[in-house]
């Protein structure tokens, strides 16, 4: 059970990367359209692609984030409560949470595919195959998926879910 554990927390921790550097791409285009025009030049679809980053920057975080706590949960009534009402409010959370996305991947999932299968490019100058940046909604989607399977697990087999406190809530006198 280690090695799972250890794998899902470096998959959670990759992804969280992963959307930094998406972040520094989103600098680098930015940048790289301001030389382009300090020198008279453009750089066509630099807009477009910064989109494509910050998409793929925010649902790449998703589930470093859910495991941060940095995600927004009604800590104040889960405090308020028994730890038997605690646990069913929970697992509920959890379960619509986990049907939810599971409904958005496989819904997107297909959305990729089609576009992919009917060659659809951007509008703009880039004329980028849409599928690229697409197919990285589907991969964050899949991993924040897999956090909250996760978390569901660790509270039906644990009682608690594997979330990190959040500074913040606890600066709010939970």
């Amino acid at each position: 059970m280690g090695v799972i554990r250890t794998s899902l927390d470096w998959l959670y921790r990759i992804s969280g990367v992963l959307a930094a550097l998406c972040l520094i791409g989103i600098l680098l285009m930015i940048v790289a359209q301001m030389v382009a025009r300090w020198i008279g030049d453009i750089f066509p679809g630099a807009p477009q692609y910064a989109g494509y980053l910050m998409a793929a920057a925010s649902f790449l975080a998703f589930a470093n984030a859910l495991n941060g706590g940095a995600h927004i949960r009604v800590s104040i009534l889960l405090n308020a409560v028994p730890p038997k009402i605690k646990w069913v409010l929970e697992v509920w959370c959890f379960g619509i949470a986990t049907a939810v996305i599971a409904y958005f991947v496989y819904y997107a999932y297909w959305f990729v595919y089609w576009s992919w299968r009917f060659n659809e490019v951007s509008q703009a100058q880039d004329a980028s195959p849409l599928w690229i940046p697409q197919s990285v909604m589907v991969i964050g989607g899949v991993i924040l998926l897999i956090a909250f399977i996760d978390n569901l697990v660790s509270v039906l087999s644990k009682g608690d879910h594997r979330l990190g406190s959040n500074v913040v809530d606890q600066s709010l006198g939970e």
